[in-house]
């Protein structure tokens, strides 16, 4: 009789741990507003930094409860179970994963197909085409602006007043246009007292105090249009001499070995004649 009640206990206590679970996976895809609050991670019931096998073990769980096999009373069963099919189609992909977690869609066809065509289209959208218009007039901004006062102090704290690191990470800096300028604006920083002097600030600043500053440090000097053409017209002239070097050297070469007229090209058809007789000659010897 004990062994009989204690049998009965422990299926009694199995059945209702299977009743809360399926209420559990009921809740997960329980109509569309559960599917709007919840995420989809949050459907599976697992982490947003879950690994792809992690994440198969928890469809794999919930599509052996949710099977509309196994629910032949719940009406919305096969509609649940799609849903979860949806959701593993999604995070089961890598790629829409990455725009799920980006995005928030969990629509499937906009996750198909020329997913990364379409957000590039999008940011394109957002976003225009910078131009050199655009660079220059950022750096006419930019240059003398507290910003970048701002970035330069920083920068030199970071750096520990080593100039030279911080001309290859300061925006829109030149060593020829803007030491003289810098050295000014940290000195009367570090005279203020927000700046620490250091070595190599110092045996930096001596240098620069040696040379003859800029006349206009705040305006670039443009790349001269005509010296990039001139530039291009004496490559162009240099590459033609030196065809017409090469084709005179062959010409006179042809004519002292091979007589002074050169051999016209064979036709298609000549070609085509002859490599067959060579393929005719290698196949007599192979027997």
């Amino acid at each position: 009789m004990g062994k009989r009640r204690k049998a009965r206990v422990s299926e009694e206590h199995i059945e209702e741990e299977d009743e809360e679970m399926e209420e559990e996976d009921r809740e997960y895809l329980n109509g569309s507003s559960s599917s709007n609050e919840k995420s989809l991670y949050e459907i599976l019931g697992v982490d947003k930094a879950a690994t792809q096998q992690e994440i198969k073990k928890a469809y794999h769980k919930l599509a052996l409860r949710l099977h509309p096999d196994k629910n032949p009373d719940d009406e919305e069963a096969k509609e649940k179970f799609q849903q979860l099919q949806q959701v593993i189609s999604i995070l089961g992909d890598e790629e829409k994963r990455a725009v799920y977690d980006q995005t928030g869609c969990v629509d499937d066809a906009d996750l198909a197909g020329d997913v990364i065509q379409n957000l590039r289209t999008f940011f394109r959208a957002m976003f225009k085409k910078v131009t050199e218009v655009d660079i220059e007039e950022f750096e006419a901004n930019y240059r003398g602006s507290d910003s970048e006062k701002k970035d330069l102090l920083e920068l030199y704290t970071k750096l520990k007043g080593d100039m030279g690191k911080l001309f290859c990470c300061m925006l829109c800096s030149d060593p020829m246009l803007d030491s003289h300028r810098y050295k000014d604006i940290i000195d009367e920083a570090i005279s203020a007292g927000d700046l620490k002097s250091t070595k190599a600030y110092e045996k930096w600043a001596k240098k620069v105090s040696k040379t003859k500053p800029p006349t206009s440090p705040l305006r670039r000097r443009k790349k001269s249009k005509k010296n990039s053409e001139d530039l291009y017209a004496i490559i162009a002239q240099r590459q033609t001499e030196r065809k017409g070097k090469i084709d005179s050297m062959f010409s006179t070469l042809v004519q002292k070995y091979g007589g002074s007229e050169l051999a016209p090209e064979p036709s298609e058809e000549e070609f085509e004649a002859t490599q067959r007789k060579l393929e005719k000659r290698r196949a007599s010897k192979r027997k």
